[in-house]
């Protein structure tokens, strides 16, 4: 069953197009994350989805009902929904108890029934001890949860998510992304969820939508966009891939403008003309093959070590064992495995 339907959506601000053409499903009980950089239309469809903007064309439809469209403009409280905002957008004169029955007290429920449901919202986000706190006395992780439990108590169809996680460091927001997916996977809620992180929107989501410039480029389930993206925008934003462009010759690729040259690994067929060449950085090999260029800089990572190489107006990243080497040694760089865009 489709939980919501965008179809043909376009959205402008002043003269300044902002999404256009956007189609997309998603399924019911399904994550489906919007990822791209900012400016690129995510947010903007979100609040189309939530009825805090209205379309300039196309249609939402939320259960098969048409909730946006020409002449229908159905509210934000009547569609079902619960938001989760980056800012937390907490009362800070409430208690984290009275915060989360607020949606409940609105809908006139008996107090009794009101009590139950908002001790359960709190203990699907482990607060239940701190139900009396005031919101100047919780972490900014507690904070998102109290936000997170007052968007579930009311049990909503549909929950939408606006980059929850981005004022957490890095700490609470791996804590608070693992209870983001216990959530789902006890209550079974269809979620939309709005991220610039890659690596947020690979480790939660069922499909991911790459959005660049108003449009979806790819959608996907995050395997699938981070082995065989569609473009070379897919391919750099998520997993952070080399991008290089030039020509191939009898399975060898040229870069545009530079003496640099990498023969293509085994498997890769490709016609002669200009290309874009995909490299991931951990499919690049150092070793005794490869073509000889000048380390610029080595990152320790712990478990890897990250080289980089200057190529003209591009930096070459390639991931790899550690490696006793130091900036200005030459070393030789082999592609094990890429993706050809213009060329196959």
């Amino acid at each position: 069953m489709t939980a919501i339907a965008l179809e043909g959506l376009e959205k402008a601000y002043g003269t300044t197009p902002v999404v256009r053409g956007l189609t997309l499903e998603v399924r019911e009980g399904e994550l489906v994350t919007l990822l791209g950089p900012s400016g690129c239309g995510k947010t903007t469809t979100l609040r189309m989805i939530a009825g805090l903007e209205h379309p300039d064309a196309g249609v939402i439809r939320m259960g098969g009902e048409v909730v946006a469209g020409p002449g229908i403009r159905v509210p934000p409280e009547r569609r079902g929904l619960g938001m989760v905002f980056q800012s937390y957008a907490v009362w800070p004169h409430r208690s984290v108890e009275a915060n989360v029955a607020y949606p409940l007290a609105l809908q006139g429920m008996p107090k009794a029934e009101l009590a139950s449901r908002v001790r359960e919202a709190l203990r699907w986000v482990r607060l239940e001890a701190l139900a009396s706190r005031m919101p100047h006395a919780l972490s900014g992780g507690q904070l998102q949860r109290v936000a997170l439990a007052r968007a579930l108590v009311a049990g909503p169809k549909v929950l939408l998510l606006d980059e929850p996680l981005s004022n957490l460091d890095a700490a609470l927001r791996e804590e608070l992304r693992a209870e983001i997916a216990a959530l789902r996977a006890r209550l079974g809620t269809t979620m939309v969820f709005v991220t610039h992180d890659q690596g947020e929107a690979l480790a939660l989501s069922d499909r991911i939508a790459v959005m660049n410039l108003g449009v979806i480029e790819q959608l996907d389930a995050p395997e699938r966009l981070y082995r065989e993206p569609g473009t070379p925008f897919v391919a750099s934003f998520v997993g952070g891939a080399n991008v290089l462009t030039g020509e191939v010759e009898q399975g060898v690729f040229h870069c545009a403008g530079l003496p640099h040259a990498f023969v293509l690994p085994p498997g890769l067929h490709a016609r002669n003309g200009s290309a874009t060449l995909v490299v991931r950085p951990e499919d690049l090999e150092l070793g005794a093959e490869g073509t000889e260029l000048p380390l610029s800089a080595r990152l320790f990572l712990g478990h890897a070590a990250e080289y980089r190489f200057p190529l003209g107006d591009t930096l070459l990243r390639a991931v790899g064992p550690v490696l006793d080497v130091r900036p200005g040694q030459t070393l030789r760089v082999r592609v094990r495995k890429a993706r050809l865009f213009g060329a196959e």
